[in-house]
């Protein structure tokens, strides 16, 4: 069995495999904040210099709710450490938003 394929393996399952010993398993984690005001074209070009970093997959901006979200690995990054860029970039946090709120809506 080849890496490749212990990946595959490991984002079927969803379960980190002892075999993929070179690549350490993600925590993925994500968190949402309802923002104070719509982001500025300079806040958002902000966060796309904070995309590359180490542990961030990926952040995501609803407009219609004011909810900026982002998909992050806990192994590599903490919340505080999402709530000091969105500081530096001023970008003003109303509240976080819980996680079972925010996915509530797509429940079946």
């Amino acid at each position: 069995m080849t890496i490749l394929d212990d990946l595959a393996l490991q984002a079927a399952t969803g379960e980190t495999l002892a075999g993929a010993g070179i690549i350490p398993g993600m925590t993925l984690v994500d968190i949402t904040y309802e923002l104070q005001s719509p982001l500025t074209p300079e806040q958002l070009r902000l966060l796309g210099e904070f995309s590359n970093t180490y542990g961030l997959r990926r952040f995501r901006f609803d407009e219609s709710k004011n909810h900026l979200s982002f998909e992050y690995d806990a192994s590599r990054l903490r919340d505080t450490q999402i709530a000091h860029v969105l500081g530096r970039a001023t970008i003003a946090v109303a509240r976080r938003v819980d996680q079972s709120a925010a996915t509530e809506q797509f429940s079946f």
